[in-house]
């Protein structure tokens, strides 16, 4: 019987609402125009409206749909809520719909762990409540799964068996049961879009031992390289320019890779 992941979004905790509470439904720009700002680094706010409002978002490299969904996953892997309602609007007027964003949320659960999750869930919640939106998710048991390519997944579990099996049953036994069978089957987000967050996580964590074989998936699901090349620019940003050039060489290597 599947695990009913979608009973995760019952409630946030109480102790992770009151935590984000005093942040504000908009505390991502609210924080930006506040006094402290003058007070404490008043050029924080002049670059970020410089070179993140009025250029990075604005570049054509990536839509305003996928930055939305980048900077989002960035934000819950390093669990930075101030800015989470700010991206969460912007997702909103981007065309990303709630239950897409409930996905993310629920996806990067698994990647960046329940913990990071469920603060999110409390950041967003009053995102929500202003809007009057309640997002639509269902169990696994309750959706008709995506279709995958049974070969290739086949040739993933055999190498994840025979590698580390005996090291860790258990982990191995969950990468396949929750994840590949169910998590990267789940209807609500495609297959391109979850592949775009989860690089996106791992970039902003500095995983990138892990980029390997979650950027060649983004890209067989439709990601092109002169996005995933952009991806690593906006994450730069939000995560910092160590995290960016970290990426780099793997992101360069892949594409030299795929082209022979």
């Amino acid at each position: 019987m599947r695990t009913r992941f979608g009973k995760f979004y019952a409630a946030a905790t109480t102790g992770a609402a009151l935590s984000i509470a005093a942040f504000g439904s908009h505390a991502g720009e609210a924080s930006m125009n506040s006094k402290y700002v003058e007070r404490v680094a008043p050029l924080v706010a002049t670059n970020q409206n410089q070179w993140m409002e009025n250029d990075l978002w604005q570049r054509e490299a990536l839509s305003s749909r996928d930055r939305s969904i980048v900077t989002l996953a960035a934000l819950i892997a390093r669990g930075q809520l101030d800015a989470m309602p700010e991206i969460v609007e912007k997702a909103l007027a981007s065309d990303v719909t709630p239950e897409e964003i409930a996905e993310i949320i629920n996806h990067l659960a698994f990647y960046t762990g329940f913990a990071n999750a469920r603060a999110a869930i409390a950041a967003i919640g009053p995102v929500y409540e202003a809007h009057n939106i309640q997002a639509k998710q269902l169990p696994s048991d309750k959706l008709e799964l995506l279709s995958y390519d049974k070969e290739a997944e086949q040739q993933r579990r055999t190498f994840v068996d025979k590698t580390y099996g005996e090291v860790s049953p258990g982990t191995v036994a969950y990468t396949t049961d929750a994840l590949f069978m169910d998590l990267w089957l789940r209807p609500g987000l495609a297959p391109r879009d979850r592949s775009l967050a989860t690089v996106s996580a791992l970039v902003a964590t500095g995983q990138v031992e892990q980029v390997n074989f979650h950027l060649n998936k983004a890209m067989d699901n439709g990601l092109t390289e002169p996005e995933a090349g952009e991806v690593i620019t906006q994450i730069a940003f939000y995560s910092g320019w160590p995290k960016a050039f970290s990426a780099l060489p793997v992101f360069k290597e892949i594409f030299a890779k795929r082209k022979e």
